[in-house]
């Protein structure tokens, strides 16, 4: 009768128990891999919490600064409304179709005075409308500032959903390993050569090895990859 073959490190008795002379080296795998996950893992918690907090702080502070652009680009734009040459351009439009009749002499007594008035208020408004533009640029500014936070958390969100995906893998291959589904029986140093040769950013590296670095307030670089 044929001898039935058993999947490397698993016992003939029970096909759910590793075998007793594959278990010190199990356990000697387990111990190297399982310090990495948990440096990652809890760098991921980090991140994770940090982009939260800036998405929620984002949208927070967000709405006031829409309702303030909303509202002078409104005003703005009855503004500009006003004269088809537009308003950036009345004074100098102005200056130009009045300076024949204040270079000459046929204007009576007191004509060239109420000119020169006349030119005055249309600076005036002129500057009152410039004064309205300059916080509506901060406004939006503002608007533009609190955006890119949300940017910001939503590509953190996307690193630490690459950085769980290959752990998710990982951890599916040790079970395969425990399980007796791999061809051999991996060491230890090939296994983590090979997680660290699918790491897409410096700071996985970084938890790899367990240098200094490598969380949320490291790294100011994001990107999606």
């Amino acid at each position: 009768m044929q001898k039935k073959t058993t999947p490397i490190g698993m016992s003939t008795n029970s096909p759910t128990t590793a075998d007793k002379s594959a278990a010190p080296a199990l356990v000697a795998l387990c111990a190297g891999i399982l310090p990495v996950w948990a440096r990652h893992l809890a760098a991921s918690r980090a991140q994770s919490e940090v982009a939260v907090t800036q998405m929620l702080q984002a949208f927070a502070d967000i709405g006031p600064h829409i309702n303030m652009a909303e509202r002078q680009s409104q005003q703005i734009t009855d503004a500009l409304s006003q004269t088809d040459d537009g308003v950036t351009g009345l004074t100098q439009a102005c200056e130009r179709a009045l300076a024949p009749l204040l270079q000459g002499n046929q204007l009576p007594p007191g004509g060239n005075a109420a000119l020169q008035q006349v030119l005055d208020m249309v600076r005036s408004a002129v500057t009152a409308l410039e004064k309205i533009a300059k916080p509506f640029t901060h406004e939006t500014q503002m608007v533009a500032e609190q955006v890119e936070r949300m940017y910001v958390g939503f590509q953190y969100q996307d690193r630490i959903s690459q950085m769980m995906a290959l752990l998710e893998s990982d951890i599916a291959r040790l079970q395969d390993a425990f399980e007796g589904k791999l061809p051999e029986q991996p060491e230890l140093e090939a296994w983590l050569a090979r997680l660290e040769s699918q790491y897409a950013m410096e700071e996985q590296r970084l938890n790899h090895s367990g240098a200094a670095g490598g969380g949320a307030d490291d790294d100011k670089e994001t990107t999606f990859f």
